[in-house]
């Protein structure tokens, strides 16, 4: 596999009063792990025949065999080896400004409203919005080339592949797992490209997921449909709300700032051992992914995402049946 390096050159224009401050904190990577989620399973084969039965046709949640996906074309196009820190990813920012810095992309911004009290985290406000990928491009590259903390984050997140030029949606061709496991019909395909930490509340998806990291490292907790339900329900009524399944809604805005995000986070996060008025706290599996590493994440399975580390961290996803 060849590898390069890369240069962080883009045209800057006009930017934003807030992005012209906005840099990452950059923190020791967090050692995970809980007494209520076991270590994912990690599959070692990797044909389609063992992958449809120990893990499509049950669904059940698994780890695909180590590195099984960096032959994926954005793996070596989209990515490159840090010019300042071993075995790290830097952001193609040249090739991607070359080939779609005009593409209309979702981006999720994230300030920090006040200083945290008594050990609490900051208020947090949160807006979603679309705009060309150049904006992300000289985040990343101001986030690359400084160092200091602030309150500000911008990630690139549920970006379908439809919605970029061709060039970049040939570097993400349809995996055979994908293809082959199932029916063959694929539904959706996602890209996420952030800076650490990034967050995905806790939520099911409507089709099998086949989740693959791309550059840095993500933890991933993954609840059963029943159990992730209940934790769900539990925080819906604590903030006096329909706790139904159909109030399962994905990244709703709700989710991602203000009370329920905390109670979310603290749900699937905290590690809580206490017992609530339902009894113990649902446990489940987590998973760590680093480059290259895929997950199989089934219908209905209840799961959210941290990315870890001080490196930019990127993933795709596809949705099948």
């Amino acid at each position: 596999m060849k590898i390069r390096k890369c240069s962080l050159q883009i045209e800057s224009g006009l930017r934003p009063q807030w992005l012209a401050n906005a840099l990452p904190r950059f923190s020791p990577l967090r050692q995970y792990g809980s007494a209520r989620y076991k270590p994912l399973e990690v599959l070692h084969d990797d044909s389609i025949s063992t992958f449809r039965e120990r893990s499509f046709k049950p669904e059940r949640p698994i780890i695909l065999p180590r590195r099984l996906f960096r032959d994926i074309p954005a793996y070596d196009r989209w990515f490159c080896q840090s010019s300042t820190e071993p075995n790290a990813s830097q952001l193609n920012v040249e090739y991607l400004s070359h080939q779609g810095a005009d593409a209309l992309v979702p981006l999720e911004l994230t300030q920090s409203q006040s200083q945290a009290l008594e050990g609490n985290e900051p208020e947090l406000s949160f807006r979603k919005f679309h705009a060309p990928l150049s904006l992300l491009l000289q985040w990343i590259r101001d986030a690359e080339s400084q160092s200091q903390s602030t309150p500000t984050r911008l990630y690139l997140a549920q970006c379908q592949l439809l919605d970029l030029p061709e060039t970049l949606r040939n570097d993400f061709p349809t995996p055979k797992l994908v293809s082959e496991s199932g029916k063959g019909d694929v539904y959706d395909t996602n890209i996420w490209i952030g800076y650490p930490p990034t967050y995905t509340p806790l939520h099911r998806d409507p089709n099998p997921n086949l989740f693959v990291q791309l550059a840095g490292r993500k933890v991933v907790r993954l609840l059963a449909p029943q159990d992730g339900q209940a934790v769900f329900a539990r925080v819906r009524r604590q903030l006096g709300k329909s706790g139904g399944r159909e109030a399962a809604v994905f990244r709703g805005e709700e989710m991602m700032q203000g009370k329920e995000r905390a109670l979310l986070e603290r749900g699937v996060w905290g590690d809580i051992d206490s017992k609530t008025g339902e009894g113990e706290e649902p446990g489940g599996f987590e998973a760590e992914l680093e480059a290259g590493d895929g997950l199989f994440i089934p219908k209905g399975w209840w799961h959210s995402i941290k990315g870890v580390g001080s490196n930019v961290t990127a993933s795709v996803n596809w949705w099948f049946r």
